[in-house]
């Protein structure tokens, strides 16, 4: 049992409260949930009350948000858990809400992969990508799948060279600089060194004391 320390008026929104057990937010809850099921400051209540409450009375708000949230852009399924905990929603209607958007095909992470791969690849090598795409909640295993596939990297890499070095002088120090960008960029020693040889450094010179 938990004891509700706190029932306030949320400031955006007159019809929502935010519920506060043992001196910590809990959840948000529609105010007329709260009147009509009596609930009060000081009273004991178990958890799994609470959650039950707030999953019957606001499972279709919840979805409705988390839909309005995915129409600028496509989400991943933490980025979308991480929007509706922020907004107060209890575990069991998260749940309920991803159930329902990756059952409609609105919250794939595979499918999320594969997009930010073929836009990220043209700036960024796959090494980067894939911890982008981790920090994003795409596992460690999804995300090292989805950058396997890249093709043209050496390509892009040369690309990305290519502007750095615009207005630059090709001396030792600037093409060790130039290779270390491409490692800050996320492409492996290899493709940097092979950029390097392909714009035209000597083999020499794209050591750079590397």
């Amino acid at each position: 049992m938990s004891e509700i320390t706190g029932i306030l008026p949320q400031k955006k929104d007159a019809t929502r409260c935010n519920i506060y057990l043992n001196g910590s937010f809990y959840c948000g809850m529609k105010l007329e949930v709260v009147i009509k099921n009596r609930l009060k400051v000081g009273q004991d209540v178990e958890l799994s009350y609470l959650d039950a409450l707030q999953l019957e009375s606001e499972k279709a708000t919840a979805l409705d948000k988390a839909m309005t949230h995915l129409s600028s852009s496509m989400k991943t399924r933490r980025q979308v858990s991480d929007f509706l905990r922020k907004k107060g929603y209890v575990d069991a209607v998260v749940e309920y809400v991803l159930e329902k958007l990756e059952g409609y095909g609105f919250v794939d992470d595979g499918e999320y992969a594969r997009q930010y791969v073929g836009s990220a690849s043209k700036t960024k090598g796959r090494r980067l990508i894939a911890l982008e795409l981790q920090k994003k909640g795409i596992s460690a295993d999804a995300a090292q799948a989805a950058v396997e596939n890249i093709q043209g990297e050496e390509d892009a890499a040369l690309k990305i060279l290519q502007k750095y070095m615009r207005g630059r002088t090709a001396d030792r120090e600037t093409l060790y600089k130039a290779f270390r960008y491409l490692l800050g960029k996320g492409f492996e020693y290899d493709t940097a060194k092979s950029a390097l040889t392909a714009w035209g450094g000597s083999d020499e010179e794209d050591e750079g004391g590397v």
